[in-house]
């Protein structure tokens, strides 16, 4: 590999001396045989790889590694994620200063090594006492519209879209949990391309941009969660969606044992979606089939397999993207809802990505301060006016996911006991009052803590463990 190579091409910029080592990047590509460019922002290397034929990697080959120290590079990082497979391109985001940007994206030729790499680095501690965060990473092509007029049906607003920007492929709309002949003021719009759908967000982003006479709310949708094959060919849980309020968990367990008798283990129910638990993952499958598409109570009900999410590392994920990788961790389901209309009719994750973005930047929430000058304008807002990541504590979370349901605020009940060395040790049991009739009355961990705002916000983080994503 001669220098030019590393010095970049079409305008990019020279690599930096520096604290880098710009020796160890020239052996790493004589090394590899990949070339180097830095162009744009972000340093490429390969894509493709060296003797590389026929199109790119498809979807869901690349990861997204955030949490990397800002004085390493390729050098350091490129052999450590060599560990997963092989690297068809690895871009690392730069600094005018020559710095990393605490983040990067790196794509494998296979999505088992994208997997892989997720599985055994994510949580990697890849310096002394600092941990990559690692997760998948895929182009976005789907945005959420919000503030849309309920009243309008699926043909309206798909005819809207395609008039105002290009590229529209699909219109995702769901009917009201109390009234079916309504729309719940939103909906997906699936794109061509990522390109498309950035440009129609660029257009429709500013606020001011209104359909039928309404400003309407532009964000990205959240990408829906992937899970491998051998893990859904393990699930036995179905997803139902588009139910009537009123049904009751009796009524569908009972219509979907009427296919084979005794088949459904268990039914869970919030609001207008439920989890039905089957014995057998082959009467799950012949279920779904059957039963996709049905009426109950006189709503068209959506059946799908549940995905499923790791319920030890749920919370822990909490808005920093870190997961300690457990392959024992047991396999549970959460809940989920329009509560968070950004997320498309998927059992979700708690809140890793609660922005929306599918290109994140690096997964830590700022903690910090800012000088206050006299003068500074104060404008008065509410708490509830804010996004999800404003919130650090579950308690808060808690609070602002009631909210954002139209919930009362939950109830906390203080309950004590003594340890056998004399300790007053306490639990905080937790009453949603807006389901408190359901089949869950109250949330209660399993653990006893020794000071008040360990056991508050201890019992915070297991009710929304159990109710599902904001």
């Amino acid at each position: 590999m001669n220098e030019e190579n590393i010095d970049g091409t079409n305008g990019g910029s020279k690599v930096r001396t520096g604290t880098q080592n710009e020796a160890a990047l020239l052996a790493l590509m004589e090394k590899t045989g990949y070339s180097m460019v830095q162009e744009n922002g972000q340093r490429k290397f390969g894509g493709p790889p060296p003797g590389w034929e026929g199109p790119p990697p498809p979807r869901g080959c690349e990861v997204f590694v955030g949490k990397i120290p800002r004085d390493m590079y390729e050098d350091e990082l490129v052999p450590v994620f060599e560990r997963a497979g092989k690297i068809y391109e690895f871009r690392l985001m730069m600094e005018f200063s020559g710095e990393n940007r605490g983040y990067a994206f790196v794509m494998y030729t296979t999505k088992e090594e994208a997997q892989l790499a997720i599985r055994i680095l994510n949580n990697y501690e890849i310096r002394p006492g600092k941990f990559i965060g690692v997760c998948v990473s895929l182009d976005n092509c789907r945005l959420f519209i919000g503030a849309i007029p309920k009243e309008k049906k699926k043909e309206e607003i798909l005819d809207e879209m395609k008039k105002v920007t290009e590229g529209v492929v699909d219109v995702i709309v769901y009917p009201s949990a109390t009234d079916k002949t309504k729309n719940r003021g939103f909906a997906f719009v699936e794109y061509e391309s990522h390109r498309a759908a950035a440009m129609a967000r660029r257009k429709l982003i500013p606020g001011t941009f209104q359909l039928w006479g309404h400003t309407i709310q532009v964000d990205w949708a959240d990408p829906e969660k992937e899970v491998d094959e051998e893990t859904m060919q393990r699930v036995k849980v179905l997803y139902v969606r588009n139910l009537m309020i009123s049904t009751t968990e009796e009524t569908i367990k009972s219509e979907f044992n009427k296919f084979k008798p005794g088949a459904v283990e268990r039914v869970k129910k919030l609001r207008d979606y439920a989890f039905v638990h089957f014995f057998n993952r082959e009467d799950a499958v012949a279920a779904m089939s059957v039963m996709n598409g049905r009426c109950i109570d006189g709503a068209g009900i959506e059946v799908t397999l549940a995905k499923p999410v790791n319920k030890e590392n749920t919370w822990r994920q909490h808005l920093n993207g870190q997961i300690s990788p457990n392959p024992e961790n047991l396999i549970v389901f959460a809940n989920k809802e329009e509560s968070h209309p950004k997320t498309l009719g998927k059992p979700p994750t708690l809140p890793a990505r609660l922005n929306g973005q599918h290109s994140p930047s690096p997964p830590e929430m700022e903690r910090c301060t800012y000088p206050f000058f006299p003068g500074t304008k104060l404008t008065p807002i509410s708490m509830y006016s804010l996004k999800a990541n404003h919130f650090n504590s579950a308690v808060m979370h808690l609070d602002y996911y009631c909210n954002k349901n139209n919930w009362a605020p939950p109830e906390y009940y203080l309950y004590s006991t003594t340890s056998q060395d004399g300790k007053v040790l306490l639990v905080y049991k937790i009453v949603i009052p807006a389901i408190a009739n359901g089949s869950q009355s109250y949330f209660m961990p399993d653990k006893l803590c020794t000071t008040i705002e360990d056991a508050k916000e201890l019992a915070a983080q297991f009710t929304l463990l159990h109710l599902g994503p904001f």
